[in-house]
């Protein structure tokens, strides 16, 4: 009796429908309005009366970010009575709104492959023949990571960070960091121009008295011996040449990472605790596509960007924040063999795994078990489909926002990746510039059948039908995401307005539409909520249905709001 009274309780709550008022939706975010930081003494050795008027950089050392994220971090939210919800930035359409974290690609972009992700044309580095000796001058080596690097200033075109393959991985990381920022750039995050570039030493001129730190944070000189060490681990093309990994500096005021948790108290824009954004939570799924376990800190970036291009260090001004550094994905490794077998199925530290190897003294075989090399794919380690769970994917390192993700999280994150196609894959992976096709096709299939996975996971729960608009004033259309990629062996569509029967018709590329009659309303009010009706459609699959809130009005249908069950 017990049980049958939650159960109805439940169902009630389930039934009632979210009561949408009638306004348009959020679309567009408010915090890339300017906004003023308090000005404050900021001297340096260049200008000791210097003057900032904008947030304060946020530095988080390399392996101090690892183990808050392993550690420190952790233990510390186990200890808060914090209950995770549902995001807090999603609109009445269960969609994100644009802001300074997310802009929404309605569709792929016709751009050349030879201009990936966020670069234009003007971006695009000239190769060794087409470069002066010694015109890019290198005015600091780069600090921390995995790879090697510096920064160099091209003559007319800015600043690059550029990097090197990671030892015995030939084109591997190069091409990982152009691919993946450039779909991470399609799904809607900003990122830096990335771009692989061939070059040659004597292209190259050296600052004098460059210093370089470590991972350990130890300071050494780099001088021309670095320099030249650093080239010779680079991967070696004829007549002398060196491929690597271009990234554009990022314009404004360079101000520290981001966390996944929490808000920066100096950006009056920024007021919904990072762990509770649906774009971040729902990177983990994206995260897990690519294999991007090295999802942290470290590797995202915020840049003030003053309204006043002269003074980056004024204020009025906004914050703006990218991902940065991709080149893990791929196959990217650890040093320790045994860890990187783990990447994608376990922290680097995992307390839940150690656990059940302690309880079941190491009986079951776990996914790392079977992990091996494909022949003639080495330099691509660990990565394929074998084994890929996209539920129970793991970072090397816990990320609280991806902690907190939700089915629905999830599911708008697999609605974008939908978007992609095997042949937009492709494409994507063509950015890499492989000396070998095979390496191409490789990484495309294990892409392509990744993606599968993700889309059989988060599809086939929650409706999976997105892009609600209205076409004409009776016409109500969307896009079913799993007919799309034919994630369900049939569809069979109905839908229903205020438990009515309508008629639905359906197209290519999953579009559905539904005719709804109007229907006379006489002279009330346009909010009046007699005018409210709500359409429920359903595609045969074992998928929730998708509610449509709309008003009738005189001049044809408004949206104002989807619910998925």
């Amino acid at each position: 009796m017990q049980r049958a009274l939650v159960i109805a309780i439940f169902a009630a709550c389930a039934a009632r429908a979210r009561p949408f008022t009638l306004r348009d939706p959020l679309v567009i975010d408010t915090d890339m309005r300017p906004v003023f930081v308090p000005c404050r003494h900021d001297p340096d050795t260049k200008g000791p009366t210097r003057v900032t008027c904008a947030p304060r950089e946020y530095i988080s050392p390399f392996i101090w970010d690892a183990l808050d994220n392993m550690l420190f971090g952790r233990l510390s939210r186990a200890l808060e009575l914090n209950v995770t919800g549902e995001a807090r930035n999603v609109n009445s359409l269960d969609e994100v709104p644009d802001s300074s974290w997310f802009t929404n690609r309605r569709t792929l972009d016709d751009r050349s492959v030879d201009a990936p992700g966020s670069c234009t044309q003007a971006d695009l580095l000239p190769g060794p023949d087409d470069v002066a000796p010694r015109t890019w001058v290198i005015d600091r080596g780069k600090d921390n990571g995995a790879s090697h690097g510096f920064r160099v200033d091209v003559p007319g075109m800015g600043k690059y960070m550029l990097k090197t393959d990671d030892d015995g991985e030939p084109e591997r990381a190069t091409a990982a960091s152009v691919i993946s920022a450039a779909i991470y750039n399609a799904i809607g995050f900003n990122t830096p121009c990335e771009q692989v570039v061939v070059l040659k030493q004597q292209q190259l001129a050296l600052t004098p008295n460059l210093k370089h730190i470590d991972n350990a944070g130890i300071v050494t000189p780099f001088d021309q011996a670095a320099l030249a060490n650093m080239l010779a681990k680079a991967t070696q093309l004829p007549g002398g040449a060196v491929r690597m990994h271009a990234s554009k500096w990022l314009p404004g005021l360079v101000i520290g990472p981001f966390r996944y948790i929490g808000t920066r108290a100096d950006d009056p824009n920024d007021v919904i605790d990072h762990g509770e954004r649906r774009e971040l939570r729902g990177s983990r799924i994206l995260a897990a596509w690519l294999n991007h376990w090295d999802t942290r800190s470290q590797n995202t970036m915020d840049v003030w960007l003053a309204a006043n291009e002269n003074d980056k260090r004024s204020s009025p001004g906004y914050v703006v924040h990218y991902i940065l550094d991709t080149s893990d994905t791929l196959g990217g490794v650890l040093p320790d063999d045994k860890a990187s077998r783990r990447l994608g199925h376990a922290y680097l530290f995992d307390a839940g795994e150690l656990a059940r190897a302690v309880v079941l003294l190491g009986a079951d075989e776990r996914p790392w078990d079977r992990a091996h090399r494909q022949p003639g794919k080495d330099k691509f380690n660990y990565f394929s489909a074998r084994d890929f769970d996209p539920a129970r994917w793991r970072p090397v390192y816990p990320n609280p926002a991806f902690d907190r993700m939700t089915e629905r999280d999830a599911a708008w994150m697999a609605r974008k990746i939908a978007r992609f196609s095997p042949a937009d894959i492709r494409r994507f992976v063509e950015l890499g510039k492989w000396s070998n096709p095979d390496d191409a096709a490789y990484v495309a299939k294990v892409l392509v059948e990744r993606q599968r996975r993700i889309l059989t996971r988060y599809l086939t729960g929650l409706s999976p039908l997105g892009d609600v608009h209205t076409e004409g004033p009776t016409r109500i259309c969307a896009t079913d995401f799993a007919r799309l990629r034919d994630i369900a062996p049939s569809f069979r569509y109905t839908a229903q307005r205020n438990g009515d029967a309508l008629p639905i018709v359906t197209g290519p590329e999953g579009r559905v539409c539904v005719d709804v009659a109007a229907a006379p309303h006489g002279s009330i009010a346009d909010a009046d909520p007699r005018r409210r009706i709500q359409i429920a459609i359903r595609n045969g699959t074992r998928a929730r249905p998708l509610i449509i809130h709309a008003y009738e009005l005189e001049t044809g249908l408004k949206i104002v709001g989807v619910t998925r069950e």
